[in-house]
């Protein structure tokens, strides 16, 4: 498996992790009942519970497009050190971000999204000059 597959499953499992402290967490703060049923009126959840959700929707938003990055490279052969080294800052990126998010520290969470926005970049680039 090529580093760039590597890294896209490890945040395919941080993805999940991360979805397991959001459930976690909104169950700490609503119950169990409440979330079985069919959350119609549901309360905001919020602090850490909170922070936790949407640190979790928001790499499911950038899942979608990291994925597409390195799916393309695998499949049109151009996957390389560049495209590795991209996957790797996009992974560490997020990582970073979900703690960070989590413990309610703002810009320094801005700071790691950004690095994993640049992980996304350096393996779009590379696919561009390949072109």
């Amino acid at each position: 498996m090529s580093p760039d597959l590597k890294y896209l499953l490890f945040s395919v499992i941080l993805t999940f992790v991360q979805m397991l402290v959001a459930a976690t967490g909104a169950n700490q703060a609503v119950g169990i009942n409440t979330l079985a049923g069919n959350r119609e009126g549901l309360p905001e959840i919020k602090g850490w519970a909170g922070r936790a959700k949407r640190a979790h929707l928001n790499m499911v938003e950038n899942m979608v497009l990291f994925a597409a990055l390195v799916l393309i490279a695998a499949v049109a052969g151009k996957a390389n050190a560049m495209t590795a080294m991209g996957a790797a800052i996009f992974f560490w990126g997020r990582v970073a971000y979900a703690v960070i998010y989590v413990a309610g520290i703002a810009w320094l969470r801005t700071l790691a999204w950004f690095v994993s926005v640049i992980g996304m970049v350096l393996i779009a680039l590379e696919l561009l000059k390949a072109m």
